[in-house]
């Protein structure tokens, strides 16, 4: 009697399960989720965990990893540096007087032709203002590398006198185009996109005066610059604050 009884409360309790669970059949094999889409799994755990592993190593392979520049090391490639404008802007914004009403044109007819440098301040080392000048920078000073501004300065908004300064201690004096152009190619071997590098001429010079002088000579005898316009070259000593007219 107690066998028959435990016979049925078993047999009971594997119906209440296989009508729970749904039939064998309606179970979808896993598929992995990846550019290989030959690639399924058998519907077990073991083959899963399997597929899994290899879904994750597919997208870490060189086909699938994105093409990202490496920051040199010791600095982080962002800083975040713009969070910091909007309360020096706002006090700025809050003295800027009648600096709204200055004329397009540069009031004094000035264009200056200077490098990016970080640590110059064009305004403060030659007491101009805003509205006085053009100021138009680039890596070096380049004169050629200025040429589109220098024409659309001249022809458009009358400035009739360029000043080009070059710098002591300048980065350009540190490298060559060819090996800038390996730095760049060197930094992701794997992507050919960055073979254009090889069309840039990066316009670097091994001296500064020499490099000045010849800025003014390109100028002075570039037919696209207006006739008669005064054309002078300076050096800018970054360690004293001192110019010094060269050309």
């Amino acid at each position: 009697m107690l066998v028959h009884l435990a016979r049925t409360i078993v047999s009971q309790r594997i119906a209440l399960l296989q009508n729970r669970l749904p039939p064998l059949a309606s179970y979808e094999p896993f598929r992995l989720c990846s550019t290989h889409s030959h690639l399924h799994s058998a519907p077990n755990r073991k083959s899963a965990v399997s597929s899994r592993q290899h879904s994750s190593l597919a997208s870490t392979s060189p086909e699938h990893r994105s093409h990202k520049p490496i920051p040199n090391p010791g600095s982080p490639m962002s800083q975040s540096v713009w969070k910091e404008f909007i309360e020096p802007n706002k006090q700025y914004a809050a003295n800027f007087g009648s600096k709204g009403e200055l004329p397009l044109p540069p009031g004094r007819k000035l264009a200056i032709i200077t490098c990016m440098d970080a640590r110059i301040n064009v305004y403060a080392e030659l007491g101009i203002k805003e509205g006085d000048a053009h100021i138009i920078r680039n890596a070096g000073g380049s004169a050629r590398d200025a040429l589109r501004s220098v024409i659309i300065s001249q022809r458009l908004l009358g400035t009739r006198e360029i000043a080009i300064f070059h710098h002591t201690g300048c980065g350009m004096l540190t490298f060559t185009t060819d090996q800038l152009r390996k730095i760049v190619k060197d930094s992701d071997p794997t992507n050919p996109a960055l073979k254009v590098v090889d069309e840039i001429d990066f316009l670097d010079f091994p001296e500064i005066e020499q490099s000045l002088k010849e800025d003014v000579k390109f100028l002075k005898e570039n037919p696209l610059v207006l006739p008669g316009t005064e054309i002078t070259g300076w050096v800018y000593e970054v360690e004293t604050g001192q110019i010094k007219h060269i050309a």
